[in-house]
Parts: C-alpha cells; structure tokens; sequence
C-alpha cells in the first residue's frame, strides 16, 4: 500500500519521529496545514522537504524574511510594454506543497498574504480571484519566539494550521546513527510515491469516518471545557472543533479504522487545539497552552462505550 510505503520512507530519513509523521500525516489527509515549532537544527525543515518530496506533486519553497513582501509570496499584476495591457505573474505560492521556512521571520504584513489562501483555497490579486491547485497544502517552520528577528504568529494565522508539532531532539541512539550516517555519507533522499490524485482519493475516503454521537459529544466537551477556564481568555473557536473532528477521521484512517475512538481525539487534542488558545497573562505565568489542555484532558470523563 502506498501509505504504508510513504510512511516507512519518511520514518528512514526522520528518524525516531513516527509520531510526528503520523500526525502530518494526519494533517495532510485531513486537508490541513502543518506548522512545524522548535529550535533550530532538529531537522523541521528536512522533515518538511522529504514530506513534500514523497508527492508527485508541484513543490514549492518560500524562505520567510523580514524584507519579504505579500506579492513576493502570491505574485502580482504587472503592465507587459508589448501587449500593452496588465497581465499576471503568480507567485510560489501557487503549487501543491508549499513549504514555507522560518515562518516567523516575516513581518505580520507578508505572513496575512498567506491567510486566504490556506482557508479557502484562493487567492485574490488585483481584484481578481485565483483558485489554488487541488490538493494545496502549507507546511511551515517556526523558530522559538525568544529567538532574534521572529515576529509572532497572530491568532487568525495561527487558526490556518490544523495541527503545531514541537519535533524535539531525537534521543541518543538515533542521534547516533544520525551521526554514522554522516560519516559514512549514506543519507536518504525522498523519492515520490504517492500522487496527488492518492492524496485525494485517501481525503475522500478519510471524510467517510464513522463519529459516534459519544464521540461527538467528548470532542464537544472539550472544545467547550476551553472557553469557560479561569486562565483562557479565548478558547477554542467551532472551526478548531470541526478541525479535531477531521483530524481524527484522518488519524483513525490512517490506522486501518473506519470509526473514531475516544482515545483518537484525546490524544490529537493537543496538536489541533492547543495553539488556539488564548492565555490570560495570569495563564501565561503559570502554565503553558499545551499543558492546560493536558490538564483539562484529566478531568473530562472518556466515554467508554460509543453508542
């Protein structure tokens, strides 16, 4: 099977990271954008490369900067001295994997150039509307907002990205062999496996997920859990709830399942729904969005039967 293939490869080339492939993966069945957050050198930006590299797809690559522009990025109209009349140069974004490095480097101007294309799927130049290539998918890298030259994501941008994955450090022994391989010259390169016609055909199938209404009523439960904290000054929105909903369809595909499990939703929760949330600035010193919703997760009940 393809997707048995495509995962195998990338757990060769990102190695002791099949949780983190599995849930772009999930994303990217789920139609959703990845954004990639931790430090620099733990291997984001490889990741992202072998995962566009696996589709036989157009691949795109934008590295953000503080000088970049909106039209460097969705292109622009331009007057062609030989026709005489406006014509229109589309920027990289206009591909079906679109890997944007450093995402945070760019001022707030040229990341909003990115927003109406990752929710609707369009891009609007000029006052004329252009439709992105199917499937469209962004993966993004973020650097720690402490390090020097970021600028913060704003929460509209933010809400684009259906899952955030911090990617860690790897441990000791695939450090090691990371390490050999260097030595020895032997590093793996991403070949294509899949189309992007597979990728369709495995979205539909996943959209085909059976949701039980306890299932429902869990992923409800905490999606609602989040706006009512005392340390949340904004949870999260129906769109982060539609998003978990997607996500676990795509995860329980992803697993040979044609039916989501509680434990599906509780473990993708904190990808899909942390980065949504809105601290108060009591919430921000005392904890941080990831381990609120760890700790709200505790203390909403799992259904243990799906009727």
């Amino acid at each position: 099977m393809k997707l048995q293939q495509l995962k195998d490869q990338l757990n060769t080339i990102y190695l002791g990271k099949s949780d983190v492939i599995d849930l772009c993966l999930t994303a990217l069945i789920a139609e959703g954008h990845i954004l990639l957050e931790d430090a620099p050198g733990t291997g984001k930006t490889m990741l992202a490369k072998a995962l566009a590299n696996s589709f036989d797809s157009a691949f795109s690559r934008i590295q953000f900067t503080a000088d970049l522009l909106p039209s460097d990025v969705i292109g622009s109209d331009f007057f062609n001295m030989k026709t005489q009349e406006f014509e229109n140069k589309r920027g990289p974004l206009f591909a079906n994997v679109v890997l944007i490095d450093e995402i945070n480097r760019a001022v707030p101007r040229t990341q909003s150039a990115l927003l109406e294309a990752m929710e609707e799927r369009q891009v609007s130049i000029g006052g004329t509307t252009y439709q992105m290539p199917a499937p469209f998918f962004v993966i993004a890298t973020q650097n720690p907002i402490e390090s020097a030259g970021t600028f913060p994501l704003p929460d509209a941008q933010l809400d684009r990205f259906m899952v955030a994955i911090e990617v860690g450090y790897p441990n000791l022994e695939h450090e090691r062999q990371l390490l050999n391989e260097v030595l020895a010259n032997v590093r793996k390169q991403a070949i294509s496996i899949a189309t992007g016609g597979d990728l369709i055909t495995w979205q539909e199938e996943a959209r085909r997920v059976h949701a039980s209404q306890d299932v429902l009523d869990y992923l409800l439960s905490i999606v609602r859990t989040t706006r009512h904290h005392a340390l949340v000054e904004v949870g999260v929105s129906p769109r982060g709830a539609i998003a978990l909903l997607r996500a676990s369809q795509s995860y329980a595909f992803l697993n040979g399942r044609d039916f989501i499990i509680p434990e599906d939703i509780k473990y993708l929760a904190k990808h899909v729904l942390s980065h949504r949330l809105t601290l108060t600035l009591e919430g921000g010193i005392k904890t941080t969005k990831a381990d609120l919703l760890l700790h709200l997760l505790d203390d909403i009940p799992v259904p243990v039967e799906m009727g």
